[in-house]
């Protein structure tokens, strides 16, 4: 049982991934049968897909600009930048001053390549307070992974199938 969170917290800290990937993974490794295990599969699902938020803001950017021009990673970083730049780019002509719940829109509506990882490199390339774009990345995650649980669980499907 304890690989099962293990499993679902790594998952949840890969790019792309994320949380969203993790809670279907832990609905079908069966940890969303019981409110006590769907709380700690939640849980521990947050936990993995938080935790690089904090290393993302302060060095991704950093790293990325150091990368660029590189032989072999060159075309993935700049990929990597243009993608937080232009998740920043639509961040700010939607919300202007309402950056916050932009990002935390962005973070939270699980659509493909949105999510924990590019909100908060568009975020740091943005140079958002490092507090209010950690809370708004944590508000979204707490958002997308209760969609996909549900979802996972299949309380959607009547509405969507």
């Amino acid at each position: 049982m304890l690989f099962k969170y293990f499993a679902i917290f790594v998952i949840s800290m890969v790019p792309l991934v994320e949380i969203r990937g993790a809670m279907l993974f832990a609905t079908g490794l069966g940890l969303t049968t019981s409110v006590k295990t769907m709380a700690l599969a939640y849980l521990v699902c947050i936990l993995g897909n938080m935790l690089p938020v904090p290393i993302i803001y302060w060095f991704a950017r950093k790293v990325l600009l150091w990368g660029k021009d590189k032989k072999y990673i060159g075309k993935f970083f700049t990929f990597c930048l243009e993608k937080g730049e232009k998740g920043g780019r639509k961040l700010t002509e939607k919300a202007g001053r309402g950056t916050f719940v932009a990002l935390f829109l962005f973070v939270g509506i699980p659509l493909p390549g949105t999510g924990a990882w590019t909100g908060t490199l568009a975020a740091s390339i943005l140079d958002m307070d490092f507090k209010k774009a950690v809370l708004a990345v944590c508000l979204g995650v707490l958002l997308a992974g209760t969609i996909m649980m549900l979802i996972g669980m299949g309380i959607f499907q009547g509405i969507l199938g």
